[in-house]
């Protein structure tokens, strides 16, 4: 009876075992919440012997933390974080460059040049400005088109957009400024929009938010929380100005000195996948990989066309100099950080 109970046991534990054993990554990632179950679960399907273990925050603190833990990384990999960023982390010798599986599906444009890559892209988010309709009629407020005419008066308080030292929408607005004006002129635009800022918000899809719920009538924010709340009902109006749109490629990167790589090279093949980029197509208008978006009725068809040339590069190497000079001008309205 003894030796029956011990071996039941033994045979108990020992099929126990592989769920016991399975590798825990640790995913750093600023996309958006209601993104990590669906990419998760799909992830977790094909590879059930390896656990997803988010840390996700808006993109300029996730970066701040990476930089931060330099000497001693926590995370295994980075599945959704800026490419301006991911390039800032290259320069510092924290990303394990690896070529995924797919990476001959990925555009040249949507990945790092180097061979093998630093990071490749997911997808493309641009600049979007919301623009609740009821509010905006109940106001008088024009329907704006260009970035030129958020500087008019009528806007005074009326608008808010992201700190671009916390979010990656709010820096791709700044740098895109920069570029397609000059610096000159980009910092004379930006001091025109600040008189009629009411607030920059810590998160890149928190200024859709507000204005769909009437916070304030215009909000400076990127086309996927724009969709996603029309789609709710929003009374949003998607305006993408005239001058053109700043972005960014979401993208992904294995951390240097991680204990599981060969994990996160199975994670890094997965978001380079079709599968994945099945997933990334509910969510984006432009895909890393041609030929798998789907066009989005809330969005023109030539949405891509409208993408403003983007030095990555430029905005990488600048953007501590960039950061320091906004906040010497702008910071005293951005809305007071969580403890």
């Amino acid at each position: 009876m003894f030796l029956r109970t011990a071996l039941a046991a033994t045979l108990a534990c020992a099929w126990l075992l592989p769920a016991q054993a399975a590798t825990e990554l640790t995913v750093y990632s600023a996309l958006e919440v209601e993104q990590l179950k669906p990419y998760q679960e799909a992830f977790e399907a094909q590879h059930p012997d390896i656990h997803l273990k988010w840390v996700r925050d808006s993109t300029g603190i996730v970066t701040a933390k990476l930089l931060a833990e330099k000497d001693r990384p926590q995370a295994d990999v980075i599945w959704g974080l800026a490419a301006s960023s991911l390039a800032i982390l290259e320069k510092q010798g924290l990303l394990q460059p690896y070529a995924p599986q797919n990476l001959a599906q990925i555009g040249a444009r949507y990945r790092d040049a180097a061979n093998p890559p630093a990071w490749v892209g997911m997808d493309v988010w641009a600049a979007t400005l919301c623009v609740n309709r009821v509010e905006a009629e109940r106001q008088g407020l024009p329907l704006p088109k260009t970035w030129e005419d958020l500087t008019r008066p009528e806007y005074q308080g009326k608008i808010v957009m992201p700190n671009p030292a916390s979010s990656g929408t709010g820096y791709l607005d700044v740098s895109a400024w920069l570029q397609m004006f000059g610096e000159a002129k980009g910092w004379d635009y930006m001091d025109r929009l600040h008189r009629n800022i009411g607030q920059y918000t810590h998160s890149g899809s928190k200024p859709c938010k507000q204005a769909a719920a009437g916070e304030f009538p215009i909000g400076i924010s990127f086309e996927y929380p724009a969709v996603q709340l029309k789609r709710k009902g929003a009374p949003l109006e998607i305006v993408l100005p005239a001058e053109g749109l700043g972005w960014e490629i979401e993208a992904t990167a294995i951390v240097k000195g991680t204990e599981h790589l060969k994990a996160a090279r199975k994670l890094a093949d997965f978001s380079a996948s079709s599968a994945a980029m099945n997933l990334y197509k509910a969510n984006f208008a432009v895909l890393a990989q041609p030929g798998i978006a789907t066009p989005m009725a809330e969005l023109p068809a030539n949405y891509e066309q409208r993408l403003a040339p983007n030095d990555f590069a430029w905005a990488a190497q600048n953007r501590e100099r960039i950061l320091a000079e906004w906040r010497q001008r702008y910071d005293g309205k951005s809305e007071p950080r969580k403890p």
